[in-house]
């Protein structure tokens, strides 16, 4: 190469790097949300896909997707990269299943999960890395309590509110005395604080406290001792199969229509029909019912089966809400996901317009919402009243606001 040919080779590679740091040096510049709106939101859904809870993850899935497709389809005006994990119900594997999602996907939000234990995991990972995480089921105390953070929205209860709806109604009907059953875990536990306080609060008196180890189904003898007392009403927290069985062995032991039965509303969600005959006249407190005459319930339940061909149920609605409430804060910051100071305060002040009834965010970051009185009337958890409005789980122990 002659020297000519160098000068002009030197002069090139020059002016190229300086275009190269000219532009580096523009995008420094640039506010981030410029830079960012190229770029798509990262969304991880942390759900069971498989095992005993597989339909309540698609139910849930289903309505995140439904809420953001009707609003156009981003987030933020920013279009959206969908990545999921099967958490499988598995406690032991919830840190290693969020962190995949946070530290190998890099997702911008992780929506999870269902099961109370697996959510402790999302909820160390969370707290630890700082993604943001909407809860659309689990009901744990800590999440919006102890261990609550900046970062960590639910959009579905806690343990104890339903039942912290549940004992008002009781003593107003008269049933001053009650025996409480349910399986000895933490979500048992903590719907037993719901009821203990609003039924001790209302004036009544729980005469015995009876448990099982979960997930233990042999309630005979339980069922003969609460006939032995013979209570005012019986007060429960039972879930999925095992609350049929419940219901079923209730009525075969001669208690239903004698002893009311009470519960938390997952005692009757989506196992009336397994149960048949012996969930009729079962009461329960619950922040959603199928059959809610509200307009916005009635669109959101025909769109949904018109898209899914299935019918929506209350894990489809959380699902909706958590879509919704992710809608509602980044279009607030214009998809600027970074901007999180504006992001959360946006989501800590939305008012979710949901088929449920509108509701707001607690300062914990828990729904504040209507609670309803249901009664099993023909195969149907028929709404008879409202138990609790705008009510808010305690938060106790929580730092935040």
């Amino acid at each position: 190469m002659n020297a000519q040919a160098r000068s002009l080779s030197r002069r090139l590679l020059l002016s190229r790097s300086a275009a190269v740091v000219g532009a580096s040096s523009a995008g420094l510049l640039l506010p981030q949300i410029v830079r960012a709106q190229g770029s798509r939101i990262k969304v991880g859904f942390m759900l069971p896909y498989t095992g005993t809870f597989a339909q309540l993850g698609v139910a849930i899935e289903n309505g995140v997707r439904m809420a953001i497709a009707e609003k156009g389809g981003k987030l933020g005006g920013r279009e959206i990269e969908w990545v999921k994990v099967d958490d499988e119900s598995e406690p032991s594997k919830g840190v290693e299943n969020a962190s995949k999602l946070v530290q190998r996907d890099k997702v911008d939000v992780l929506i999870g999960t269902v099961h109370s234990g697996v959510q402790m995991g999302i909820q160390k990972v969370a707290r630890d890395s700082g993604v943001l995480n909407i809860i659309p089921n689990a009901g744990v105390h800590a999440s919006t309590r102890a261990l609550c953070a900046p970062n960590v929205f639910r959009t579905s209860f806690t343990n104890s509110q339903p039942t912290l709806a549940l004992g008002k109604p009781m003593v107003d009907k008269g049933l001053k005395k009650a025996v409480w059953i349910t399986w000895k875990y933490a979500a048992g536990d903590e719907a037993f604080e719901g009821f203990k306080d609003s039924y001790t609060k209302a004036g009544g008196t729980i005469v015995k406290e009876l448990g099982l180890p979960f997930p233990n189904v042999e309630f005979q003898a339980l069922l003969t001792e609460i006939a032995a007392l013979k209570p005012d009403a019986v007060a429960c927290f039972f879930a999925g199969a095992g609350a049929a069985k419940f219901m079923k062995d209730y009525a075969a032991a001669g208690l239903q229509g004698k002893i009311p039965l009470y519960g938390s509303g997952f005692l009757t969600e989506g196992v009336i029909e397994a149960t048949g005959p012996a969930a009729e006249g079962v009461i329960t407190t619950m922040h959603y019912a199928d059959s809610l005459e509200l307009p916005r319930n009635k669109q959101f339940r025909t769109a949904y089966a018109k898209e899914f061909k299935m019918q929506p149920d209350v894990y489809a609605v959380q699902g909706y809400d958590s879509g919704q409430l992710l809608v509602q804060g980044l279009a607030a910051v214009g998809g600027d996901i970074g901007n999180k100071a504006a992001l959360y305060k946006a989501m800590e002040s939305a008012s979710i317009d949901s088929p449920r009834g509108k509701w707001t965010m607690s300062k914990a970051h828990n729904p504040v919402q209507d609670i309803y009185l249901r009664v099993v009337e023909k195969g149907d958890n028929k709404v008879i009243g409202v138990a609790a409005k705008a009510l808010a789980d305690s938060g106790a122990g929580c730092k935040l606001g």
